[in-house]
């Protein structure tokens, strides 16, 4: 069998590539916000305040919109730009989520990108089984706690 690139395959034939459901979208722009969990983004302006219209225009370089933009699979499979609306629109996002995850309200000018991650993580319930189990132990040790304490007392 012989292994062609897909830019040379589209050549000869039309090859599309099937489109990633919403899970696998907001996975990998997940994993790319992870891929360096250090990194200082900068947060979109106070977005709960702008008109509708406005709000979907807006952008700020090197955000966590950016990094998904610059993913060349992301844009492949239709994401628009680095704004906002077409970034809501691409992942599925509502105005409240979008919110949580990007405006500068809840974050300060930047924030790191692995706290970006997980409030897109909770934000669409894209939680992986080991922040899951996590969730359920502390849900435990809240319930059991006040009956341990009483218990030993």
């Amino acid at each position: 069998m012989e292994h062609k690139p897909l830019d040379q395959l589209r050549s000869v034939a039309d090859v599309q590539p099937r489109p990633l459901s919403r899970e696998e979208r907001l996975q990998r722009w997940i994993d790319l916000l992870e891929r360096d969990p250090a990194r200082r983004l900068h947060s979109l302006g106070e977005i709960e305040y702008k008109p509708p219209a406005e709000r979907a225009l807006v952008r700020e370089d090197d955000s966590p919109l950016t990094v998904a933009y610059d993913d060349p699979i992301l844009r492949a499979d239709g994401l628009a730009s680095d704004r906002l609306g077409d970034a809501m629109r691409y992942f599925g996002l509502s105005d409240g989520q979008a919110h949580y995850v990007l405006c500068s309200c809840l974050s300060g000018h930047s924030m790191e990108a692995s706290t970006c991650a997980q409030r897109l993580r909770n934000a669409t319930g894209n939680v992986t089984w080991q922040s899951a189990i996590g969730a359920w132990v502390l849900a435990g040790l809240a319930v059991a706690l006040p009956g341990l304490v009483y218990l030993l007392s």
